[in-house]
């Protein structure tokens, strides 16, 4: 089982290609990582970003396919509509099933995209995705609505042109997942820490190993949000740390 991550690079190794490939292995599935970005920052402090060609990022993907069979993949940080559009194409020219964590600032503060990119999601990545996984500022830049509420999050989710998790951090631990046009609810239990670097990160890439373990997509994101819950509470260095 192979899957791959597209995103950026976090240099500290709690969020980006790094974690993904740390979800990945501990999971049980082989990952393989596509950098779109270089970024400098840690669990508390961002610093800046520095992106990789469209054209590299092509080069990339192309060449792991041409080693490998993958059919999931999760995104990451995309950093700009070129970027977007291009995965967009990759995903349908290897009929890829990609969860996408629309990332847009990082945990420590900092703005991780060059431009306001909810629009190229909306158009070109999430119609091509089974599943996107926004916290609750993500899905009101891609929804266009306020979320102050479950019900606004459920809202937020019938907006969205994709299967959709919105995740509880910022809604008093109420996890709101419509997949197929089905609404389900999860509450969890809000832990108090500094170690949430990343949990988007990991809570995307541990979906999409647990998809290619032939898990279905609603119990793909069930395993995943108790993977990220133990992560957060067993945290050190201000991140996750995921006991299996």
């Amino acid at each position: 089982m192979i899957v791959m991550s597209i995103a950026g690079v976090d240099p500290s190794g709690g969020a980006g290609v790094f974690a993904d490939l740390k979800t990945f292995q501990a999971i049980g599935v082989y990952g393989t990582g596509i950098v779109t970005a270089l970024t400098s920052q840690n669990p508390y402090k961002f610093f800046s970003t520095q992106p990789v060609s469209p054209d590299y990022i092509e080069e990339q993907i192309d060449s792991v396919m041409d080693a490998y069979e993958v059919e999931f993949i999760k995104t990451g940080m995309l950093y700009s509509p070129e970027i977007i559009k291009l995965v967009s194409e990759k995903i349908k020219e290897y009929d890829l099933k990609a969860v996408v964590d629309p990332v847009m600032v990082a945990t420590s503060g900092g703005d991780l995209t060059g431009e306001d990119i909810a629009d190229a999601f909306n158009k070109h990545l999430l119609p091509n995705s089974i599943l996107t996984t926004p916290n609750v500022s993500e899905a009101e830049r891609l929804s266009g609505i306020k979320i102050n509420s479950k019900e606004d999050a459920i809202k937020a989710t019938e907006l969205i042109d994709c299967n959709c998790f919105i995740t509880g951090g910022h809604l008093d631990g109420v996890n709101v997942i419509n997949i197929n046009d089905e609404i389900t609810i999860k509450k969890q239990d809000l832990i108090e820490t500094e170690n949430l670097h990343g949990s988007g990160c990991n809570l995307s890439s541990a979906i999409t190993a647990y998809l290619a373990k032939e898990n279905s997509l609603m119990d793909s994101c069930l395993k995943a949000m108790d993977y990220v819950y133990e992560g957060i509470k067993n945290g050190n260095y201000g991140t996750l740390i995921a006991k299996i």
